[in-house]
């Protein structure tokens, strides 16, 4: 990811085309580590394409991936039963948490 993140801020600074050296100079500017190997099959894969060009293939990509949220239908009244239901289960906890204490049948931890 870093070596990607290099490669784009060098498009975004006026270089249409960095080269190997010029990333890895970049990374060791900031101390980061640099793998000649990954470098090399970044510019491979990029090779002949534009930035414009990765970032609407990825655009594409990402409009596949469920983001996981789905609105509240009550507003308020989701929010009143999410709160009834939270004290509820509070007050479960704390009885099993009395039945739980009879469970070391007299011995400590360190006894």
């Amino acid at each position: 990811m870093k070596y990607l993140a290099a490669y784009l801020l060098l498009v975004q600074g006026g270089n249409t085309a960095p080269s190997a050296s010029d990333i890895s100079a970049l990374l060791e500017t900031v101390g980061a580590e640099v793998d000649e190997s990954r470098i090399s099959t970044l510019l491979s894969e990029l090779e002949g394409k534009s930035v414009e060009e990765l970032i609407a293939e990825g655009n594409t990509k990402l409009a596949s991936v469920p983001t996981g949220g789905a609105a509240a239908a009550g507003g308020a009244s989701a929010g009143a039963a999410a709160g009834g239901a939270e004290e509820a289960a509070a007050e479960e906890k704390e009885e099993e948490a009395k039945e739980e204490s009879d469970d070391d049948m007299g011995f400590g931890l360190f006894d």
